[in-house]
């Protein structure tokens, strides 16, 4: 018989893992190393399933404890060892298709900082609120509207100038 926690855990898990694989794999950009970073990241849940006390959202919550593992992962000294270059087509699934067209998009995200790539991918490419991604990134709304402001203008910069090039 599954317990409350077992029973979330599968919920959550069908809810939540192929948004969190797609962060994961945008943070570490390996598809191995997302699939290991989603798995700790639920066995991370789990384990603190009764620390949880619903002040956010269940995926904003999970979405922090995906970056911190991330980030974690990252500062190991044998990621730093690992060569991680990865096609775009390599990409996990996203809840629609991908269209080759979206690859300059895609390839103009991954190619901003860290701080501003994952208020996009949060904000952006997960849809969550401001509050929410502010939340699950620990830092002030003021700070992600002002990294998502800096972000888009970087992104309409490299897109206008690659339209024009066409």
């Amino acid at each position: 018989m599954m317990d409350e926690r077992g029973a979330w855990l599968e919920r959550a898990m069908a809810d939540h893992e192929a948004a969190l694989l797609r962060l994961c794999f945008a943070y570490l950009d390996d598809l191995a190393l997302a699939e290991d970073a989603v798995q700790e990241t639920f066995v991370k849940a789990y384990k603190g399933y009764e620390r949880y006390r619903r002040e956010s959202e269940e995926k904003t919550w999970l979405i922090r404890i995906a970056i911190n593992t991330c980030k974690d992962m990252k500062r190991g000294a044998w990621f730093r060892h690992v060569d991680r270059s990865t096609a775009l087509d390599s990409l996990p699934e996203g809840s629609e298709p991908f269209d080759e067209r979206d690859d300059t998009l895609t390839r103009a995200v991954m190619a901003l900082k860290p701080r501003l790539r994952e208020v996009v991918l949060l904000h952006d490419g997960q849809g969550m609120t401001a509050e929410a991604t502010a939340k699950a990134l620990g830092i002030a709304k003021s700070t992600m509207y002002y990294r998502l402001e800096k972000a888009h203008r970087l992104l309409r910069k490299e897109l206008e100038a690659w339209y024009h090039d066409r």
